[in-house]
């Protein structure tokens, strides 16, 4: 899009508004009661740009949308937008490949592919702290299932390596949008961004969150209170902000926080991380009362120590682990066999696993909200309760 609408905010947030409801108004109906809703790709792009992709048999099939009033209320916009969606239907006998926002810009409905039959075709997912181990693994799990993946990370260079990685999993289904979840500002940038890419978002994994390792006694508070900026306002303002995009796009949608063992089974020294994440995980155990009645889930993932994702070493362990391995006299494979060997598994976790449990959620295999999954190998005081 152009570089002087991008710099007229006004302007940009109407147009993220309206795009969310439309994107909402065209999701067809499925037959699955546990997922009710075919989403479709949006493509934005200034007012007067038609691409070939909006004409079908030479005729440009596109519904103009020239009566909006922002100052009404969001379900007054979306009866209002639903309404001209359904005069034009009726009269075309189809949905709009174009949608012309006077004003604001253009829409273009992205065709499928009729014959892909991933379970998360044409949903589009936000991961945050993605340039980790954990969330690599993730938005490379969400990508093999058919999604489209903006990975988000506050790191531009560890974000770029993630993405021309995965590039050659996804193409032009992942894109990297950096994002710091401590900015109000910067996470609805990047939504924005997201919704100017792909029209919406459908799945959002929280999973940012930094570490320390320090005894109460001579913990720095200033360091706490950067834990605690990260991993709790982090994770409330991603929190407030999918809620509020999911709400207004109107086809439900799954928020999945990746937790900690150490909310239920907390470590010495770990004072500052196990609290945090405690509280990160309420935080998102009420989010899950509030947005259900939108058909939003919100749930939890708890994993133990998980230290790479192939070549790319997790930020956690590497505050963590030099501090682990001193205490128990070990070097960095000894303390991967420590925590190996704790678990009734006997299990070595990797980020492919926390990714699987991630993917249970958001394929949506049972009607879930508000549980939390242990991928921990079994960690007996660990199980949540």
């Amino acid at each position: 899009m152009g570089t002087d609408f991008m710099k007229n905010e006004k302007k940009k947030k109407k147009l993220a508004m309206t795009t969310l409801v439309v994107r909402g108004l065209l999701a067809g109906s499925s037959d699955n009661a546990d997922d009710p809703y075919n989403r479709v790709i949006l493509k934005c792009a200034e007012e007067g740009k038609i691409t070939n992709k909006g004409r079908e048999g030479g005729v440009v099939k596109s519904l103009q949308i020239d009566q909006l009033d922002f100052n009404s209320s969001p379900d007054d916009m979306k009866r209002s937008i639903s309404m001209q969606i359904d005069q034009y239907v009726k009269q075309y006998g189809d949905s709009p490949v174009t949608i012309i926002l006077k004003g604001l810009g253009l829409l273009s409905v992205q065709k499928e592919d009729p014959a892909a039959v991933y379970p998360l075709r044409n949903k589009v997912a936000l991961v945050t702290g993605a340039a980790g181990a954990i969330g690599a693994g993730i938005c490379r799990g969400l990508l093999e299932k058919g999604a489209h993946v903006a990975a988000t990370d506050v790191d531009q260079e560890k974000l770029d390596d993630l993405t021309n990685e995965l590039k050659g999993i996804g193409g032009d289904r992942i894109i990297g949008i950096q994002m710091d979840v401590t900015d109000k500002d910067s996470i609805r940038l990047g939504f924005e961004k997201i919704i100017f890419t792909w029209g919406g978002v459908d799945v959002v994994v929280v999973n940012a969150g930094i570490a320390m390792v320090a005894p109460l006694v001579d913990m720095d508070i200033e360091a706490f209170r950067r834990l605690e900026k990260v991993n709790i306002e982090g994770t409330l303002l991603t929190l407030a902000e999918a809620g509020r995009c999911l709400t207004m796009q109107g086809t439900g949608g799954d928020i999945v926080l990746v937790s900690s063992k150490n909310v239920f089974a907390p470590g010495a020294h770990f004072g500052a991380y196990s609290a945090t994440k405690a509280a990160s995980h309420q935080l998102a155990r009420i989010a899950s009362l509030e947005l259900a009645q939108f058909g939003i889930r919100v749930n939890m993932v708890s994993p133990d120590a998980v230290f790479a994702d192939g070549k790319r070493k997790s930020g956690l362990w590497a505050e963590v682990g030099p501090s682990r391995m001193k205490a128990r006299g070990l070097d960095e494979k000894g303390l991967e066999e420590y925590y190996r060997n704790r678990n009734l598994l006997k299990a070595r976790i990797t980020s492919v696993h926390v990714a699987n449990a991630v993917l249970f959620f958001v394929t949506r295999q049972t009607p879930t909200t508000g549980a939390t999954i242990p991928v921990d190998g079994g960690v007996p005081e660990a199980a949540p309760r």
